[in-house]
């Protein structure tokens, strides 16, 4: 007689929440501290996305031949070279906020990229897609080394993304 050996399981280990489910999602992926930064950026990042198809829709509306006077196409001409130039300025942004969420991503978010040294808890909420920390920045822009767009006013710039944003509202008041 053969000796009688322990039977082996030939059963599959049992399946875990994740196999049944599926890897974590990309947010539980983040580790909690960054969290809040990841979700407003990704909402900053929506808006943009949605504000440049509206931007870029409206700049490629095709104009027609002949205006009824040079001063109306002179207008059209200008409202799309300023949607433009809005465009240019949000595709700048939405580069910094793409690559603020891939250092969230790879767990370099809030370190300076030039010192190594963590950014200030302050700053990262004034500007989440920061690289750098203030001091380093100011150093930079004295050196000319970061060119940031210039920017009037707060309320001005609300009001020409308003007027960018909502355009048949006014020709209807008129």
């Amino acid at each position: 007689m053969r000796p009688r050996h322990a039977k082996r399981s030939s059963r599959k280990p049992r399946a875990t929440t994740a196999d049944v489910l599926g890897p974590k999602t990309e947010f539980e992926r983040i580790k909690p501290k960054w969290r809040k930064h990841f979700r407003h950026l990704a909402q900053l990042r929506a808006a943009i996305s949605r504000r440049q198809s509206a931007l870029t829709r409206d700049a490629l509306e095709e104009q027609p031949a002949f205006s009824s006077h040079m001063a109306d196409a002179g207008t059209d001409t200008y409202d799309r070279d300023f949607a433009l130039g809005v465009l240019s300025a949000e595709q700048d942004a939405a580069y910094e906020i793409d690559e603020a969420l891939d250092r969230i991503r790879n767990g370099k978010y809030g370190i300076c990229e030039l010192t190594g040294k963590p950014i200030e808890p302050q700053r990262l909420e004034a500007i989440p897609w920061t690289r750098f920390t203030a001091a380093v920045e100011k150093q930079l822009e004295r050196d000319g080394a970061v060119n940031h767009a210039k920017l009037g006013e707060r309320e001005s710039v609300e009001g020409n993304i308003a007027m960018i944003a909502e355009p048949e509202e006014e020709e209807q008041e008129e």
